[in-house]
């Protein structure tokens, strides 16, 4: 399946482009509703062998990092809502879709665990497209900003896991390792397009909440 550029939608009346939305929003958070782009970012086809204990454990960090693609999309998905400009708004949409790679990968990874996403992604959705709204109604340099203190932050975490796989596991190491890249990126295009500095108030605040969504995801 092709994804459609996002300029693709200028040519779509606004209902039609109101539906498309709708969709992609709910995809963002039904499991196996989305197709990958690209294949999984993985050297060998072989899946490691781990120990139960293992396997629950790689789960619950895989489970946090698609609970974390799931927060993109709804954060992209509320700036882009509440965006002033429109090259910001095509800017925040196209980062969602290049994004939805990361949460198929996050997918396939659970299911070769026999695991399975967050019963919360609802939740999760809901809530960041609400602070991506908001975000995106303080002004487009403010929404660029979170953006780039989120990747930034996603970055952090995903180094943090990296250390906490089981030797063995080149496999989700290999995925995490290629969403870092990305990831960072996109906090680049930010940084390139104007984002403003956040104050130290909210990004511990930001720190706070994506700690508290990682406890609760990391188990259910």
């Amino acid at each position: 399946m092709s994804i459609e550029p996002a300029q693709n939608n200028l040519s779509l009346s606004k209902v039609d482009r109101n539906i498309v939305f709708f969709d992609r929003a709910i995809r963002s958070f039904i499991p196996n509703s989305n197709l990958s782009t690209r294949p999984l970012p993985v050297s060998s086809p072989d899946v490691p062998k781990l120990s139960v204990e293992e396997a629950r454990h790689v789960a619950g960090l895989m489970r946090i990092n698609h609970t974390g693609e799931v927060c993109a999309q709804g954060l992209y998905h509320g700036q882009a809502f509440t965006a002033k400009q429109a090259t910001v708004k095509k800017a925040m949409h196209q980062s969602a879709l290049e994004e939805i790679d990361h949460l198929v990968w996050c997918e396939t990874r659970l299911n070769e665990l026999g695991s399975h996403p967050s019963i919360f992604s609802p939740l999760w959705y809901g809530l960041s497209f609400g602070m991506g709204a908001v975000a995106g109604l303080i002004s487009d340099e403010f929404s660029l900003g979170f953006v780039a203190e989120t990747e930034t932050q996603v970055s952090e975490h995903l180094h943090s896991h990296l250390g906490k796989l089981p030797v063995q596991d080149k496999r989700s190491a290999e995925i995490l390792s290629q969403m870092d890249k990305e990831e960072l990126h996109h906090r680049d295009k930010a940084v390139e397009s104007g984002a403003s500095p956040l104050p130290l108030p909210i990004k511990t605040t930001m720190r706070f909440l994506a700690n508290c969504m990682k406890t609760v995801a990391y188990h259910i």
